[in-house]
């Protein structure tokens, strides 16, 4: 890749940190995995466009109700709605403990966080503090959730767990539908994580992540469409890719 091409990059979380599936404007280019944020950032802040990121950007530091991107989330994702949890307060994403993170949010939110947000709380607060420190950061750092992204090139709601066999062929299917070259693409991906602890589903979900950053059929859309901003001045939105916006 020229370093003077403009890359797309969608990212999942692994067991070894992060990968990174990086698209230019005709394709696939390559992929990677760092072990936190911080060091993908600075492999891509030169070049990115766009860095969509499978966590919660934007967040309250307090609040009984959950974010609107949750909430209209769950409405359009049918049996796939359990996928989407709470956004954890901003103080919770700093607790080491579970038990401590969600007395945390228990106290600031009205309600206990799930184990799930719990083991993306350490890669919420990543991104949350480098846009914080980062000034150039916010503009290109953009939230989609895999399902969403997936929703919105199926054109209706996912049936299965990612996880799962059944999963991976249908986000496949999905993928092969919106751009032709995604099941060669999801293949040198994976190949080029090697030697790193990397599911097939992380893999799948980065690279619906990069296709809904890069410029292609539809148009990046958000999630609430005006969405709030928390009080660092961050949105609260999920990106998603299409022709149409949801009317959820």
């Amino acid at each position: 890749m020229s370093v003077e091409a403009t890359t797309f990059v969608g990212t999942g979380l692994c067991a070894d940190g992060w990968v990174a599936v990086v698209h230019v404007a005709d394709g696939f280019d390559h992929a990677g995995v760092f072990d936190e944020f911080g060091a993908l950032w600075g492999r891509y802040e030169d070049s990115a466009d766009r860095i969509a990121v499978p966590v919660p950007v934007g967040l309250h530091e307090r609040g009984e109700e959950p974010r609107p991107p949750e909430r209209l989330a769950r409405e359009l994702l049918g049996p796939r709605r359990s996928a989407i949890y709470d956004a954890p307060v901003r103080e919770a994403t700093r607790k080491q403990r579970y038990q401590t993170a969600s007395r945390v949010n228990e106290r600031k939110a009205g309600r206990g966080l799930t184990r799930e947000a719990f083991a993306d709380a350490g890669a919420v607060a990543e991104v949350d503090e480098l846009l914080s420190a980062i000034p150039e950061a916010p503009p290109i750092v953009v939230e989609a959730h895999p399902e969403l992204c997936f929703r919105a090139f199926r054109g209706e709601p996912l049936e299965y767990d990612g996880r799962t066999a059944a999963g991976y062929a249908e986000r496949l299917r999905t993928l092969a539908a919106f751009d032709s070259n995604a099941p060669v693409d999801v293949v040198a991906a994976a190949e080029a994580t090697g030697g790193h602890e990397v599911a097939v589903a992380d893999v799948l979900d980065a690279t619906a992540l990069a296709l809904t950053v890069r410029p292609g059929e539809g148009e990046l859309r958000s999630l609430p469409e005006d969405p709030p901003t928390d009080p660092e001045g961050l949105p609260m939105r999920m990106v998603y890719r299409s022709a149409e916006a949801f009317d959820p």
